[in-house]
């Protein structure tokens, strides 16, 4: 299978891995026009099984250095698969939970404040348990995106006191989200060996890992999204016929959200085996500041808002200056 040899590889795969988990929920919205997002998670979902499948049989079954994908699917213990499938359902219902502050808060505050919960507290929790990198500089890094957070609330409750809207429900979810996000990659890890050149008997590889890993988000998705289409967090219940009345288009931009996801998922898995999973994850979730410039430069979801451009333009200058201290960390 193929192997990440080097840091310098690790850190772009890292930044792929920042770019895809940053510019998936833009299919979302996209959708949203005329899809519920309710319907949109299921195409989503399969987009995440169809990639990590493919990337199981085609670079998790190349190359001389550790175990094929079939091969390593044979030989796991229970124990670990049921770890990554763990994993997935935690993820699921985070990201269920992120995606649904998206449709009612907007992308430049969604991913900022639930995703920058994610990666402050998941840096934390994969560091302990396998510690690999500068502390200084991880944390020091750490703390800056946090800042950038915080900041980034402010602009929003800014907006929003200037629109006459409370957005407690957006913000409610994206703080739930983001906590449940912090915990699904460390039973990933957990579920993988130590060593991917030679992967120790009974763990997972990487393509294996991620495979689980999105079998755990589809079964979990049968139960979170069945119910979340009965009791949706706004608009009226959503039917299953519904679904199959979307167009080509419709379904299409849900798998594309899920491919470009996995993707990243995928890259970040790859990178942990050089550059330890707390700086593999924490770079990995500096989609917050892909996401804000999305949201912000695109989408406009700041438009017409006033006294917001300095706090914005402090917030992504925080972001970038956290997330190279998160490289450093590494070196």
């Amino acid at each position: 299978m193929y192997i990440v040899e080097t840091y310098p590889i690790a850190v772009i795969l890292c930044f792929v891995t920042m770019i895809c988990w940053g510019s998936w929920a833009n299919t979302q919205k996209l959708a949203e026009k005329s899809w519920r997002f309710e319907l949109f998670y299921w195409d989503y979902v399969l987009g995440i099984v169809i990639m990590s499948l493919l990337f199981g049989l085609t670079l998790g079954s190349s190359g001389e250095l550790g175990r094929s994908f079939i091969s390593d699917l044979l030989q796991a213990e229970s124990k670990h698969i049921g770890n990554a499938l763990l994993g997935g359902i935690i993820f699921n219902a985070a990201n269920i939970l992120v995606a649904a502050a998206i449709s009612i808060a907007g992308m430049s505050v969604a991913f900022p404040v639930g995703i920058g919960i994610a990666l402050v507290l998941g840096v934390i929790i994969n560091y302990v348990a396998t510690p690999k990198g500068d502390p200084l500089w991880l944390f020091v890094g750490v703390g800056l995106v946090m800042l950038a957070i915080v900041l980034d609330a402010l602009a929003y409750k800014r907006k929003a006191s200037q629109a006459m809207k409370i957005p407690t429900k957006g913000i409610a979810l994206s703080v739930v989200g983001g906590i449940l996000m912090a915990l699904f990659y460390r039973f990933v890890a957990s579920s993988m060996a130590t060593s991917f050149e030679h992967p120790e008997a009974g763990l997972l590889t990487p393509y294996t890992a991620v495979f689980i890993f999105s079998i755990g988000v589809l079964l979990s998705n049968l139960f979170f999204n069945t119910i979340l289409m009965k009791k949706p967090f706004e608009g009226s219940p959503v039917s299953y016929s519904t679904y199959f009345k979307g167009s080509f288009k419709e379904h299409f931009t849900g798998i594309l959200g899920g491919i470009i996801w996995c993707i990243g998922m995928a890259f970040s898995i790859l990178a942990a085996g050089k550059a330890g999973f707390a700086i593999s994850y924490g770079l990995g979730q500096g989609a917050t500041l892909v996401a804000a410039l999305w949201g912000v430069f695109i989408w406009k979801e700041f438009k017409g808002a006033e006294n917001t451009k300095g706090l914005l333009t402090a917030m992504f200058l925080l972001f970038v200056a956290g997330i190279a201290l998160i490289i450093l960390a590494g070196l």
